[in-house]
């Protein structure tokens, strides 16, 4: 298990691969993430040669708000000092935001997992879809490291899956943060290498 992925029972996650979230407001890919998505569509189609599962867990937020409640925190995601609560999505179901961006699209035999939360896992139908096909293993990638990716590795962690996180395909704005998840926080309870090492496992 130490060095291979059996592909029958190993599923890539790409987490929150959104038009609004990797995009410019001219629909261009934003130059610091283009790495990032590159090395995600290695993995996918290492993943497809291989016939393996492939899902994608989307924000899939409302433009009224209905699925959100403003909690107290003392900055927004950037760390932008806050008044009071406050939060607007930066991508809306339904609209070009909340789209997967075309460089990394999914397929009718994928899943495409709506959620409301952080968490991938969190009041998803994600946990019950991996179980149905057996997949015991999770490889983790998307954005923002210290967001969304951070908190699905926890609950991943916590439902007793095998994780491996591909450190060069995970985006996050405040490279900081990144770097010093996959220095000093994942490998306690993931797997962390580079995409090519994530291949190569695959193809074992």
């Amino acid at each position: 298990m130490a060095g291979e992925l059996d592909p029958t029972r190993t599923c890539l996650l790409l987490f929150d691969t959104l038009n609004g979230y990797l995009k410019t407001q001219d629909r261009r890919l934003m130059p610091e993430f283009g790495p990032a998505v590159e090395n995600m569509r290695l993995l996918i189609d290492a993943f497809r040669a291989e016939k393996a599962m492939i899902a994608y867990g989307i924000g899939a937020h409302r433009a009224d708000m209905g699925m959100h409640k403003d909690i107290w925190t003392d900055t927004d995601n950037r760390l932008r000092p806050l008044a009071k609560p406050h939060w607007r999505p930066s991508v809306v179901a339904g609209q070009w935001s909340g789209q997967i961006v075309d460089e990394l699209a999914a397929r009718p035999e994928d899943f495409v997992v709506p959620k409301f939360r952080w968490s991938a896992f969190a009041h998803t139908y994600l946990d019950q879809a991996l179980r149905v096909r057996g997949v015991d293993t999770l490889v983790l990638v998307g954005g923002s490291t210290d967001v969304g990716v951070a908190a699905t590795a926890f609950s991943a962690h916590d439902l007793d899956y095998n994780l491996v996180i591909p450190r060069d395909a995970c985006t996050a704005h405040e490279l900081d943060n990144h770097e010093q998840l996959m220095r000093r926080i994942f490998p306690r309870m993931a797997r962390v290498r580079s995409t090519l090492e994530v291949v190569a496992m695959l193809g074992r």
